[in-house]
């Protein structure tokens, strides 16, 4: 390594910074996308090569780009509000697009082409079928739209006056999880358009649902609130099988504290009975999946946006409204290694199947392709 003398070296030399000037100079990332002229707010990989990044922005555009060297494929144009959905069907074929008043679009990749769009109430979230063509929104009135491509044949699943403000497809193609404004969870059968199982009261959340994630099997979801809790569900049964919260022994009383802990992000760990809990006080909690005792607790100065745990491995990550992308091993509770590089704080992020990149969202106006180096790779 050449130390360089910081003030003479050159904008391009990767030279050592003093301790002051590190914070706004470091940048790990090997590739920057800055064709967002506002905060870049959501972020998808295509399933199939995960060569292909979609990002969706503040300056109601979204961006099909490499993810090797930033080129953009195609721009999806003709939102009129913040873009805060975007994501790829199953076979990578089709790419949709949402804006915050719930103005839907969905382009062909190969042709770069708007094959349909559709406009709903405020979007809450979108997402697509696991294996199918099939598009499915939540909204702010609490409805649930499915329509299939590029037909636009549609079905809806009216919810309780409230908004559904999280959503997930289980693996079998055939049943979703919704979580409303309420506190009530609904499982759904997606051909007969019929609840299966209602969650609510003292079994459901005191709030607003923020996030939900399915085991690998489909058998258990685990759903987070603004209320602090997480809680486990079996989805053949309906029954809560558990329910998971840092207590934060300090504030525990306050008002304030009940406030700020809400769950931002939950995950199941795919080869060892783990499950991981971030929540907005900077908290990453790993919890035994049999015993649902806390294993770990992984502190960040900062709030967490999101976690992703790597497909094959132990090792979950993070993003932070630090700006930073953190990895952790589940196992041990360390932290593996940091990743610097935006300005703002990170909005959200995706990990490649391999777990060799992460590319993330930023509110600084910028996406940003960063590569995990770790001792076992």
């Amino acid at each position: 390594v050449e130390f360089v003398d910081a003030e003479n070296q050159d904008q391009d030399d990767e030279g050592w910074e003093t301790e002051d000037e590190m914070e706004a100079e470091q940048d790990d990332s090997e590739l920057t996308f800055s064709k967002h002229t506002g905060s870049v707010f959501c972020i998808s990989l295509d399933p199939v090569t995960n060569n292909l990044a979609v990002t969706g922005g503040e300056d109601d555009k979204a961006y099909v780009w490499s993810v090797a060297d930033g080129e953009v494929l195609f721009e999806c144009t003709g939102h009129k509000d913040s873009v805060t959905c975007a994501g790829f069907s199953y076979d990578s074929k089709l790419v949709s697009s949402g804006d915050m008043s719930g103005l839907i679009k969905v382009w062909k990749v190969e042709t770069k082409e708007e094959i349909w769009s559709f406009e709903v109430g405020d979007l809450e979230w979108l997402q697509w079928h696991p294996a199918a063509p099939v598009l499915l929104a939540g909204t702010a009135d609490g409805n649930v739209w499915m329509w299939k491509m590029p037909s636009g044949e549609c079905k809806t699943f009216p919810g309780p006056n409230c908004q559904a403000t999280s959503g997930k497809i289980l693996p079998d193609g055939k049943r979703m999880m919704v979580g409303y404004e309420d506190g009530t969870l609904r499982l759904w059968d997606l051909k007969l358009g019929q609840i299966i199982h209602l969650i609510k009261g003292h079994d459901g959340h005191q709030g607003p649902l923020t996030s939900m994630e399915c085991s690998k099997d489909g058998n258990l979801v685990l759903t987070g609130s603004v209320d602090g809790e997480a809680k486990l569900i079996n989805t053949a049964t309906g029954k809560v099988l558990g329910s998971f919260s840092v207590e934060n022994s300090e504030a525990k009383n306050t008002a304030d504290q009940q406030d700020s802990n809400s769950v931002e992000s939950v995950g199941f760990c795919n080869v060892l009975p783990l499950v991981a809990v971030a929540y907005l006080d900077g908290t990453l909690a790993v919890y035994d999946l049999g015993t649902q005792s806390l294993r770990h607790r992984c502190k960040h100065e900062v709030g967490i946006v999101h976690l992703q745990w790597e497909e094959e491995s132990a090792v979950v990550a993070t993003c932070n409204l630090g700006g930073a992308v953190t990895l952790w091993d589940a196992r041990s509770g360390n932290m593996v290694s940091e990743y610097r590089g935006h300005s703002a704080e990170i909005l959200d992020f995706v990990l490649n199947r391999e777990g060799s990149i992460a590319v993330t969202a930023g509110g600084d106006h910028k996406a940003k392709v960063f590569c995990l180096q770790r001792p076992d790779r």
